[in-house]
């Protein structure tokens, strides 16, 4: 029961960011959509190719800018916590979590993917309203498979927010990544290499799932092992990469000053 308090704080305080200060979510709401609307706009000006920056349709387009937006939200989220709590200084507090840091990063990127969630439902109903393309929305089948596709991403997250703790100052990084995702969801999955990439497979069958209406049960038992071996193996190796990077930080003595 303590942890779930302690849980429901993180997400509490999240929102709590989110509403009272309305003005840079609404811009980062604003962003993101301007975004897809110059994507979308520039798509319809060269034809049906401009549609293959992320997928091979409009409702492609649609998805694949969705799965970009919620992958940058995963990766990005915890090292800017990171790095905010230690320009405030209160980096040390988190460590004083009785149930561990650890516990305290999971918890985060669970805060965070139920804030994206609600962030990033609101830009597809504009993105659906723009293109007049109405979507499967079947939450049975696409919130699992949301989950084992951000499980990789999340992993690297975990990996930058180890990365954060030691060089403190890695925002040059964050850019390069987003336009190493956008190739990642446009990546076919059509070969064994491309399917053990982060994004390239979830994409697909989320694709599947809001474009041509089939359920979890009718994709590929195959492909979704696939899809939970690779979030998996990420998930781990880049929560390994934060414990490494969080004893270095202690043993150099960063956590108490940014």
């Amino acid at each position: 029961m303590s942890r779930l308090w302690a849980f429901w704080a993180i997400v509490r305080r999240q929102l709590i960011e989110l509403k009272r200060y309305p003005f840079n979510t609404i811009s980062g709401l604003a962003t993101l959509y301007i975004i897809f609307l110059l994507i979308f706009l520039g798509a319809k000006f060269i034809g049906t190719a401009g549609t293959r920056f992320f997928g091979e349709s409009l409702e492609g387009l649609v998805v694949g800018f969705m799965v970009w937006t919620f992958a940058i939200a995963a990766y990005s989220d915890l090292s800017w916590a990171l790095i905010r709590e230690a320009q405030l200084g209160t980096l040390e507090q988190l460590y004083m979590c009785p149930f561990g840091f650890r516990f305290v990063s999971l918890a985060w990127i669970a805060g965070s993917f139920l804030t994206s969630l609600l962030f990033v439902s609101v830009l597809l109903a504009l993105m659906m309203a723009t293109t007049g393309k109405v979507l499967h929305l079947n939450l049975g089948s696409l919130l699992p498979l949301l989950l084992l596709t951000l499980a990789s991403v999340y992993g690297v997250g975990f990996a930058t927010g180890g990365l954060a703790l030691v060089f403190k100052r890695i925002q040059a990084f964050f850019q390069i990544l987003q336009f190493v995702f956008v190739g990642l969801v446009a990546l076919p999955a059509n070969t064994w290499w491309a399917k053990a990439l982060p994004l390239s497979l979830g994409t697909k069958l989320i694709a599947r799932v809001m474009i041509d209406g089939i359920r979890l049960r009718d994709l590929p038992a195959s492909e979704l092992l696939v899809l939970l071996a690779n979030g998996a193996f990420y998930f781990l190796l880049g929560f390994l990469a934060l414990w490494g990077c969080e004893r270095i930080a202690r043993q150099r003595g960063l956590l108490g000053h940014y």
